[in-house]
Protein backbone atom coordinates (compact mmCIF):
# COMPACT_ATOMS: atom_id res chain seq x y z
CA UNK A 1 0.00 0.00 0.00
CA UNK A 2 2.87 2.36 -0.40
CA UNK A 3 0.86 4.85 -2.87
CA UNK A 4 -1.67 5.30 0.19
CA UNK A 5 -0.90 9.36 0.72
CA UNK A 6 -0.71 15.25 3.77
CA UNK A 7 -1.52 18.64 3.89
CA UNK A 8 -0.51 22.15 5.05
CA UNK A 9 0.24 21.14 8.50
CA UNK A 10 1.76 17.06 7.66
CA UNK A 11 0.92 14.72 10.15
CA UNK A 12 2.45 11.11 10.18
CA UNK A 13 1.01 8.70 12.65
CA UNK A 14 3.64 5.65 13.77
CA UNK A 15 1.22 2.77 14.82
CA UNK A 16 1.74 -0.55 16.93
CA UNK A 17 -0.35 -3.85 17.84
CA UNK A 18 -2.82 -3.76 20.85
CA UNK A 19 -1.13 -5.58 23.66
CA UNK A 20 2.61 -4.49 22.93
CA UNK A 21 1.18 -1.05 22.78
CA UNK A 22 -0.30 -1.05 26.13
CA UNK A 23 2.56 -3.56 27.20
CA UNK A 24 4.95 -0.59 26.87
CA UNK A 25 2.44 2.39 27.63
CA UNK A 26 2.11 0.47 31.51
CA UNK A 27 5.98 -0.05 31.36
CA UNK A 28 8.01 2.01 29.63
CA UNK A 29 10.03 4.28 32.33
CA UNK A 30 10.24 7.52 29.30
CA UNK A 31 9.28 10.53 28.96
CA UNK A 32 6.26 9.36 27.05
CA UNK A 33 4.45 12.18 24.59
CA UNK A 34 1.17 13.65 26.06
CA UNK A 35 -2.16 12.35 25.02
CA UNK A 36 -5.13 10.01 26.18
CA UNK A 37 -5.36 6.17 25.28
CA UNK A 38 -9.29 5.71 26.65
CA UNK A 39 -10.37 2.28 26.80
CA UNK A 40 -8.36 -0.98 24.92
CA UNK A 41 -9.51 -1.81 21.64
CA UNK A 42 -12.30 1.53 20.83
CA UNK A 43 -9.91 3.78 22.46
CA UNK A 44 -11.01 7.57 20.67
CA UNK A 45 -11.87 5.84 17.43
CA UNK A 46 -15.36 7.37 17.75
CA UNK A 47 -14.14 10.96 18.02
CA UNK A 48 -12.10 10.28 15.53
CA UNK A 49 -14.45 9.07 13.04
CA UNK A 50 -17.40 11.08 13.92
CA UNK A 51 -14.70 14.42 12.30
CA UNK A 52 -14.32 11.90 9.68
CA UNK A 53 -18.32 11.60 8.65
CA UNK A 54 -18.54 15.63 9.14
CA UNK A 55 -15.62 15.56 6.24
CA UNK A 56 -12.93 16.98 8.80
CA UNK A 57 -10.89 14.22 9.91
CA UNK A 58 -7.56 16.58 10.31
CA UNK A 59 -9.74 18.75 12.93
CA UNK A 60 -9.46 15.28 15.87
CA UNK A 61 -5.59 15.43 15.03
CA UNK A 62 -5.78 19.52 15.20
CA UNK A 63 -8.05 20.08 18.29
CA UNK A 64 -5.57 17.65 19.98
CA UNK A 65 -2.25 19.60 19.18
CA UNK A 66 -4.16 22.67 20.56
CA UNK A 67 -5.52 20.71 23.95
CA UNK A 68 -1.82 19.25 24.71
CA UNK A 69 0.47 22.27 23.24
CA UNK A 70 2.22 19.34 21.89
CA UNK A 71 3.62 18.67 17.88
CA UNK A 72 3.83 15.08 19.36
CA UNK A 73 0.89 12.91 21.31
CA UNK A 74 -0.26 9.44 21.77
CA UNK A 75 -4.19 8.47 21.27
CA UNK A 76 -5.55 5.14 19.92
CA UNK A 77 -7.84 4.92 16.79
CA UNK A 78 -9.22 1.91 15.09
CA UNK A 79 -7.87 -0.56 17.66
CA UNK A 80 -4.31 0.50 17.46
CA UNK A 81 -2.30 3.23 19.77
CA UNK A 82 -0.78 5.76 18.04
CA UNK A 83 1.92 8.27 18.25
CA UNK A 84 1.07 11.27 16.18
CA UNK A 85 4.12 13.56 14.63
CA UNK A 86 3.50 17.03 13.31
CA UNK A 87 5.87 19.31 11.43
CA UNK A 88 8.52 19.94 9.45
CA UNK A 89 11.01 18.88 12.07
CA UNK A 90 8.90 15.89 12.46
CA UNK A 91 8.77 15.12 8.80
CA UNK A 92 12.46 15.58 8.50
CA UNK A 93 12.88 13.10 11.29
CA UNK A 94 11.18 10.44 10.27
CA UNK A 95 11.96 10.33 6.05
CA UNK A 96 15.38 10.25 7.12
CA UNK A 97 15.07 7.55 9.50
CA UNK A 98 13.09 5.28 7.55
CA UNK A 99 14.08 1.65 8.04
CA UNK A 100 16.60 2.69 10.47
CA UNK A 101 13.90 3.72 12.97
CA UNK A 102 10.64 3.36 11.36
CA UNK A 103 9.60 1.70 9.20
CA UNK A 104 6.63 1.11 6.65
CA UNK A 105 3.60 -0.86 8.26
CA UNK A 106 -0.01 -2.23 7.79
CA UNK A 107 -3.17 -1.34 9.57
CA UNK A 108 -5.41 -4.87 10.78
CA UNK A 109 -7.29 -3.71 8.09
CA UNK A 110 -5.17 -3.84 5.11
CA UNK A 111 -4.06 -7.20 6.84
CA UNK A 112 -7.15 -8.69 6.68
CA UNK A 113 -8.85 -6.96 3.13
CA UNK A 114 -5.48 -7.55 1.79
CA UNK A 115 -3.74 -11.43 3.43
CA UNK A 116 -1.66 -12.15 0.95
CA UNK A 117 0.33 -9.02 -0.26
CA UNK A 118 0.91 -7.75 3.62
CA UNK A 119 1.78 -11.22 4.89
CA UNK A 120 5.38 -11.50 5.82
CA UNK A 121 6.53 -13.98 2.89
CA UNK A 122 5.29 -11.29 0.46
CA UNK A 123 7.40 -8.80 1.51
CA UNK A 124 10.02 -9.90 -0.86
CA UNK A 125 7.53 -9.29 -3.70
CA UNK A 126 7.03 -6.22 -2.36
CA UNK A 127 10.58 -5.11 -2.32
CA UNK A 128 10.29 -6.14 -6.13
CA UNK A 129 7.37 -4.18 -6.45
CA UNK A 130 8.67 -0.90 -5.24
CA UNK A 131 11.08 -1.14 -7.51
CA UNK A 132 9.17 -1.63 -10.58
CA UNK A 133 7.08 1.05 -9.65
CA UNK A 134 8.88 4.32 -9.95
CA UNK A 135 9.82 2.94 -13.44
CA UNK A 136 6.71 2.20 -14.93
CA UNK A 137 4.89 5.52 -13.01
CA UNK A 138 8.07 7.79 -13.81
CA UNK A 139 7.04 10.94 -15.84
CA UNK A 140 8.74 9.92 -19.21
CA UNK A 141 6.93 6.57 -19.62
CA UNK A 142 3.34 7.97 -18.28
CA UNK A 143 3.83 10.17 -21.73
CA UNK A 144 2.22 7.56 -23.13
CA UNK A 145 -1.23 7.48 -21.70
CA UNK A 146 -1.72 11.07 -21.76
CA UNK A 147 -3.66 10.40 -24.96
CA UNK A 148 -5.75 7.75 -23.30
CA UNK A 149 -6.36 9.79 -20.21
CA UNK A 150 -7.25 12.85 -22.80
CA UNK A 151 -9.63 10.86 -24.55
CA UNK A 152 -11.12 9.31 -21.19
CA UNK A 153 -12.27 12.72 -20.25
CA UNK A 154 -13.53 13.90 -23.27
CA UNK A 155 -15.99 10.78 -23.29
CA UNK A 156 -16.60 11.40 -19.64
CA UNK A 157 -17.72 14.92 -20.28
CA UNK A 158 -19.57 14.46 -22.70
CA UNK A 159 -21.39 11.17 -21.13
CA UNK A 160 -21.95 12.56 -17.43
CA UNK A 161 -21.64 16.27 -17.47
CA UNK A 162 -22.55 17.92 -20.86
CA UNK A 163 -25.62 19.53 -20.47
CA UNK A 164 -26.36 18.64 -17.17
CA UNK A 165 -27.71 21.78 -14.89
CA UNK A 166 -25.99 20.42 -12.24
CA UNK A 167 -23.62 17.93 -11.21
CA UNK A 168 -22.69 16.06 -8.46
CA UNK A 169 -19.04 16.75 -8.47
CA UNK A 170 -17.00 13.99 -6.24
CA UNK A 171 -18.85 10.67 -7.61
CA UNK A 172 -18.37 11.70 -11.58
CA UNK A 173 -14.65 12.59 -10.65
CA UNK A 174 -14.21 9.03 -9.01
CA UNK A 175 -15.80 7.38 -11.59
CA UNK A 176 -13.15 8.91 -13.99
CA UNK A 177 -10.18 8.37 -11.43
CA UNK A 178 -11.36 4.99 -11.81
CA UNK A 179 -10.92 4.40 -15.74
CA UNK A 180 -8.10 6.14 -16.02
CA UNK A 181 -6.52 3.77 -13.43
CA UNK A 182 -8.02 0.80 -14.97
CA UNK A 183 -6.40 1.64 -18.65
CA UNK A 184 -2.91 2.55 -17.03
CA UNK A 185 -3.05 -0.67 -14.81
CA UNK A 186 -5.43 -2.93 -16.77
CA UNK A 187 -5.66 -1.94 -20.01
CA UNK A 188 -9.57 -1.61 -19.24
CA UNK A 189 -11.47 0.84 -21.54
CA UNK A 190 -14.94 -0.23 -21.83
CA UNK A 191 -16.72 2.42 -19.50
CA UNK A 192 -19.45 -0.53 -18.82
CA UNK A 193 -16.80 -2.23 -17.46
CA UNK A 194 -15.49 0.36 -15.59
CA UNK A 195 -18.74 0.78 -14.60
CA UNK A 196 -19.29 -2.34 -12.61
CA UNK A 197 -16.61 -1.93 -10.55
CA UNK A 198 -17.41 1.56 -8.94
CA UNK A 199 -19.57 0.29 -6.11
CA UNK A 200 -17.30 -2.43 -5.74
CA UNK A 201 -14.40 -0.42 -5.48
CA UNK A 202 -15.87 2.68 -3.13
CA UNK A 203 -16.98 -0.05 -0.36
CA UNK A 204 -13.39 -1.77 -0.23
CA UNK A 205 -12.18 1.93 0.08
CA UNK A 206 -14.74 2.83 2.76
CA UNK A 207 -13.95 -0.70 4.87
CA UNK A 208 -9.69 -0.04 4.51
CA UNK A 209 -10.21 3.21 7.65
CA UNK A 210 -12.98 1.95 9.49
CA UNK A 211 -13.35 -0.48 12.77
CA UNK A 212 -11.88 -3.74 12.20
CA UNK A 213 -15.00 -6.19 12.95
CA UNK A 214 -15.85 -8.41 10.59
CA UNK A 215 -19.63 -9.16 11.63
CA UNK A 216 -22.04 -8.94 8.33
CA UNK A 217 -23.18 -5.24 8.02
CA UNK A 218 -20.17 -3.91 8.92
CA UNK A 219 -17.91 -1.42 6.59
CA UNK A 220 -15.02 -3.43 7.50
CA UNK A 221 -16.79 -6.90 6.36
CA UNK A 222 -18.36 -5.62 3.40
CA UNK A 223 -14.73 -4.39 2.32
CA UNK A 224 -13.61 -7.69 3.06
CA UNK A 225 -16.21 -8.99 0.66
CA UNK A 226 -15.59 -6.34 -1.79
CA UNK A 227 -11.63 -7.56 -2.11
CA UNK A 228 -12.89 -11.12 -3.20
CA UNK A 229 -14.95 -10.15 -5.69
CA UNK A 230 -12.18 -8.35 -6.84
CA UNK A 231 -9.39 -10.74 -6.46
CA UNK A 232 -11.52 -13.39 -8.51
CA UNK A 233 -11.90 -9.98 -10.96
CA UNK A 234 -8.51 -9.72 -11.62
CA UNK A 235 -7.03 -12.98 -11.59
CA UNK A 236 -9.14 -14.32 -14.49
CA UNK A 237 -7.89 -10.99 -16.16
CA UNK A 238 -4.38 -12.20 -15.18
CA UNK A 239 -5.19 -15.51 -16.66
CA UNK A 240 -6.54 -14.01 -19.78
CA UNK A 241 -3.43 -11.99 -20.19
CA UNK A 242 -1.08 -14.45 -19.65
CA UNK A 243 -2.59 -16.08 -23.01
CA UNK A 244 -2.73 -12.76 -25.14
CA UNK A 245 0.88 -12.45 -24.51
CA UNK A 246 1.76 -16.72 -25.29
CA UNK A 247 -0.48 -15.29 -28.99
CA UNK A 248 1.15 -12.14 -29.27
CA UNK A 249 -2.38 -10.52 -28.62
CA UNK A 250 -0.79 -8.04 -25.70
CA UNK A 251 2.56 -6.88 -25.20
CA UNK A 252 4.88 -6.46 -22.31
CA UNK A 253 4.84 -3.01 -21.79
CA UNK A 254 0.90 -2.09 -22.40
CA UNK A 255 0.14 -1.49 -18.65
CA UNK A 256 1.30 -2.34 -15.20
CA UNK A 257 -0.44 -5.82 -15.29
CA UNK A 258 2.25 -7.04 -18.54
CA UNK A 259 5.34 -5.35 -16.63
CA UNK A 260 4.46 -7.69 -13.54
CA UNK A 261 4.04 -10.57 -15.10
CA UNK A 262 7.20 -9.88 -16.74
CA UNK A 263 9.60 -9.62 -13.83
CA UNK A 264 10.64 -12.58 -11.50
CA UNK A 265 12.19 -12.75 -8.46
CA UNK A 266 16.06 -13.74 -7.82
CA UNK A 267 15.43 -17.35 -8.33
CA UNK A 268 13.45 -16.41 -11.61
CA UNK A 269 10.30 -17.14 -10.18
CA UNK A 270 7.54 -15.18 -11.49
CA UNK A 271 5.19 -13.30 -8.54
CA UNK A 272 2.34 -15.32 -8.18
CA UNK A 273 -1.55 -14.11 -9.91
CA UNK A 274 -2.83 -13.45 -6.25
CA UNK A 275 -0.32 -11.05 -5.07
CA UNK A 276 -0.46 -9.54 -8.38
CA UNK A 277 -3.89 -9.07 -8.33
CA UNK A 278 -4.00 -7.97 -4.75
CA UNK A 279 -1.16 -5.23 -5.48
CA UNK A 280 -2.85 -3.97 -8.55
CA UNK A 281 -6.57 -3.57 -6.48
CA UNK A 282 -4.49 -1.52 -3.62
CA UNK A 283 -2.47 0.44 -6.59
CA UNK A 284 -6.33 1.12 -8.17
CA UNK A 285 -7.88 2.34 -5.00
CA UNK A 286 -4.94 4.17 -4.13
CA UNK A 287 -4.95 6.01 -7.59
CA UNK A 288 -8.50 6.92 -7.71
CA UNK A 289 -9.60 7.25 -4.09
CA UNK A 290 -6.98 10.09 -3.33
CA UNK A 291 -6.86 12.10 -7.02
CA UNK A 292 -10.13 12.20 -6.51
CA UNK A 293 -10.47 14.26 -3.54
CA UNK A 294 -7.72 16.81 -4.84
CA UNK A 295 -10.05 17.25 -8.04
CA UNK A 296 -13.06 17.60 -6.42
CA UNK A 297 -11.43 20.68 -4.23
CA UNK A 298 -10.50 21.91 -7.08
CA UNK A 299 -13.77 22.55 -8.65
CA UNK A 300 -14.84 23.85 -5.09
CA UNK A 301 -12.27 26.08 -4.94
CA UNK A 302 -12.58 27.54 -8.38
CA UNK A 303 -15.93 28.30 -7.45
CA UNK A 304 -15.50 29.70 -4.67
CA UNK A 305 -12.50 31.86 -5.55
CA UNK A 306 -12.89 33.17 -9.34
CA UNK A 307 -9.87 35.39 -8.79
CA UNK A 308 -7.68 32.54 -9.42
CA UNK A 309 -9.67 30.87 -11.57
CA UNK A 310 -7.00 31.60 -14.67
CA UNK A 311 -4.32 30.46 -12.15
CA UNK A 312 -6.01 26.73 -11.61
CA UNK A 313 -2.93 25.18 -13.45
CA UNK A 314 -0.53 26.01 -10.92
CA UNK A 315 -2.71 24.43 -7.98
CA UNK A 316 -1.72 20.92 -6.43
CA UNK A 317 -3.42 20.77 -3.62
CA UNK A 318 -4.67 22.23 -0.26
CA UNK A 319 -7.29 19.75 1.01
CA UNK A 320 -5.71 16.41 2.12
CA UNK A 321 -6.64 13.35 0.20
CA UNK A 322 -4.87 10.96 2.37
CA UNK A 323 -4.67 11.87 6.44
CA UNK A 324 -1.64 9.85 7.23
CA UNK A 325 0.88 7.71 5.87
CA UNK A 326 1.74 4.21 8.82
CA UNK A 327 5.06 3.66 9.83
CA UNK A 328 6.19 1.05 13.02
CA UNK A 329 9.41 2.28 14.96
CA UNK A 330 11.59 -0.70 15.02
CA UNK A 331 14.35 1.22 17.38
CA UNK A 332 13.47 2.69 20.56
CA UNK A 333 14.51 6.80 19.85
CA UNK A 334 13.69 9.87 21.37
CA UNK A 335 12.67 13.45 19.90
CA UNK A 336 11.39 16.43 21.16
CA UNK A 337 12.49 14.96 24.89
CA UNK A 338 9.87 12.19 24.57
CA UNK A 339 10.31 8.68 24.75
CA UNK A 340 9.47 6.69 21.29
CA UNK A 341 9.29 2.82 22.04
CA UNK A 342 10.15 0.23 20.00
CA UNK A 343 7.39 -1.43 18.03
CA UNK A 344 4.81 1.73 18.68
CA UNK A 345 3.66 2.78 15.14
CA UNK A 346 4.09 6.00 14.16
CA UNK A 347 -0.45 26.49 11.10
CA UNK A 348 2.30 28.29 11.84
CA UNK A 349 3.81 27.08 8.83
CA UNK A 350 1.33 28.17 6.47
CA UNK A 351 -0.39 32.15 6.88
CA UNK A 352 -4.11 30.88 7.17
CA UNK A 353 -3.89 27.45 6.57
CA UNK A 354 -7.75 26.85 5.88
CA UNK A 355 -7.47 29.71 3.45
CA UNK A 356 -7.07 28.55 -0.80
CA UNK A 357 -4.18 30.39 -1.73
CA UNK A 358 -2.24 29.42 -4.76
CA UNK A 359 -0.02 32.26 -4.78
CA UNK A 360 1.63 30.47 -1.63
CA UNK A 361 3.55 28.11 -4.00
CA UNK A 362 5.02 31.19 -5.78
CA UNK A 363 8.69 31.60 -6.00
CA UNK A 364 10.61 29.26 -3.58
CA UNK A 365 7.26 27.85 -2.04
CA UNK A 366 7.07 26.52 1.50
CA UNK A 367 9.83 26.23 3.43
CA UNK A 368 11.19 22.21 3.53
CA UNK A 369 9.54 19.48 4.68
CA UNK A 370 6.48 21.84 5.64
CA UNK A 371 4.59 20.67 2.16
CA UNK A 372 4.82 17.00 1.52
CA UNK A 373 2.02 15.64 -0.37
CA UNK A 374 3.60 12.65 -1.92
CA UNK A 375 5.43 11.87 1.76
CA UNK A 376 9.39 11.73 1.59
CA UNK A 377 12.28 9.39 1.90
CA UNK A 378 12.85 6.04 0.56
CA UNK A 379 8.64 5.40 0.52
CA UNK A 380 7.92 8.39 -1.09
CA UNK A 381 4.69 7.86 -3.33
CA UNK A 382 5.73 6.09 -6.74
CA UNK A 383 2.72 7.78 -7.72
CA UNK A 384 3.46 11.30 -7.81
CA UNK A 385 3.74 11.63 -11.55
CA UNK A 386 0.83 10.14 -12.67
CA UNK A 387 -1.76 11.70 -10.14
CA UNK A 388 -0.19 15.03 -11.41
CA UNK A 389 -0.42 14.36 -15.11
CA UNK A 390 -4.33 12.57 -13.76
CA UNK A 391 -5.20 16.28 -12.03
CA UNK A 392 -4.23 18.39 -15.22
CA UNK A 393 -5.21 16.58 -18.02
CA UNK A 394 -8.87 16.62 -15.93
CA UNK A 395 -8.43 20.60 -15.19
CA UNK A 396 -7.21 21.02 -19.02
CA UNK A 397 -10.53 19.61 -20.41
CA UNK A 398 -13.10 21.00 -17.67
CA UNK A 399 -11.81 24.40 -17.91
CA UNK A 400 -11.80 24.27 -21.37
CA UNK A 401 -15.64 23.73 -21.95
CA UNK A 402 -17.17 25.09 -18.57
CA UNK A 403 -17.78 27.68 -15.68
CA UNK A 404 -19.92 26.93 -12.87
CA UNK A 405 -20.54 28.21 -9.57
CA UNK A 406 -20.97 25.96 -6.73
CA UNK A 407 -24.74 25.25 -5.23
CA UNK A 408 -24.14 22.65 -2.41
CA UNK A 409 -21.43 21.03 -0.76
CA UNK A 410 -22.37 17.37 0.74
CA UNK A 411 -19.87 14.88 2.30
CA UNK A 412 -19.43 11.82 1.42
CA UNK A 413 -17.96 9.91 4.38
Amino acid sequence: MELFFASGLILFTTLVSLSLAYIFFNKSKGNLPPGRMDLPYIGETLEFLKASKKGHPEKFLLDRISKYSSKIFKTSILTQPVMVFCGPAANKFLFSNENKLISIWYPVTLKKIFPISTKEFGKAQSKKTRQLLPNFLKAEGLMNYISAMDYIAQIHFQADWEGKEQVPVYPLVKKFALWVACKVFLSIEDPDHVDRFVDTFNTLACGIISIPIDFPGTPFSKAIKAADELRREVIALIKQRKIDLEEKTASLNQDLLSHMLEETDENGQPMSEIYIAEKIIGLVVAGHDGVSSVMTSIVKYLAEYPDVYNKVLNVLRRETPGLAAFREVINDFIFSGYSIPKCWKNAEYFPKPEHFDPTRFEGEGPAPYTFVPFGGGPKMCPGKEYSRLEILVFVHNLMKRYNWEKLYQINYH
